[in-house]
């Protein structure tokens, strides 16, 4: 594989031209990764189950989008989505699996619908849009592939047991799939978010002291805001992050770290 002329740090972190597929895009950090992308010049389509909010974030930005209306939890509806991406600006350069869900039962209190809802839509939709999204990347000798992890890939966080089990799933499925596509320069990665305020995590900033008190655990005092993932994000969908794969950066203030 040829090695990259890159001229300057502009063309490195470039996004223009690009076309990125964004699971979650109707609300929270999902969203504001597609208005990122998008508002630095990739052409995005955002994905979620629920329309009035895609087309909420669609018609917000003055950029080149497309909106595809799934239900990513439905194994069955993926084919159907897959192909509604391709058809949007062709088949996608990057991949941001940003989709999720929490449902907070605790250990004793997990249902069968429960369990399958998070892993399906947590470990299962990031795999298999990913596998299928690859193989043009693949033969583009050039791919973004980033996942969303979480503090509880990490820790265990009462009431998480299912979605500690799909983030912890989702560290090893990133090097997984690092192993099987970055020697075709398809790289994958995941950002590991800290605490950050979107209607996921409402739960957690509804509390002022419990708000409080994880912030005072992170190194830098505080807790996330979103724009605080948009260096990441730029790094890891572009040529800059060429040598970088298989990583979990964990984007927390240093939460993990102290």
């Amino acid at each position: 594989m040829a090695e990259p002329i890159l001229s300057n740090s502009n063309n490195l972190f470039a996004l223009a031209g690009k076309t990125a597929c964004v699971t979650g895009a109707s609300s929270g950090l999902g969203r504001h990764a597609a208005t990122f992308l998008a508002l630095n010049g990739a052409r995005v389509i955002g994905v979620a189950r629920r329309e009035q909010e895609l087309k909420n974030w669609q018609s917000s930005i003055s950029a080149d989008t497309h909106i595809v209306v799934a239900d990513l939890s439905k194994r069955n509806n993926l084919k159907q989505t897959v192909d509604a991406v391709d058809q949007a600006f062709g088949p996608p350069d990057i991949l941001i699996n940003a989709a999720g869900i929490n449902t907070r039962q605790t250990a004793g209190d997990v249902t069968d619908e429960g369990w399958n809802l998070t892993i399906d839509l947590n470990l299962s939709a990031p795999f298999f849009l990913a596998q299928h999204f690859a193989r043009e990347m693949k033969n583009r000798e050039w791919g973004r592939i980033v996942n969303f992890a979480s503090l509880q890939s990490f820790r265990a966080f009462p009431g998480g047991i299912a979605y500690g089990a799909s983030k912890a799933g989702i560290v090893q499925l990133t090097r997984a799939m690092a192993e099987a596509w970055s020697p075709f320069g398809v790289n994958a990665n995941a950002i590991a978010p800290g605490f950050f305020k979107t209607e996921l995590t409402s739960a957690v900033f509804d509390d002022p002291d419990r708000a409080a008190r994880n912030a005072a655990q992170t190194c830098c005092g505080r807790n996330g805001v979103v724009g605080d993932l948009d260096g990441p994000l730029q790094f890891l969908c572009s040529d800059a992050s060429a040598y970088v794969t298989g990583q979990i950066l964990s984007v927390d203030g240093g939460y993990t770290a102290k």
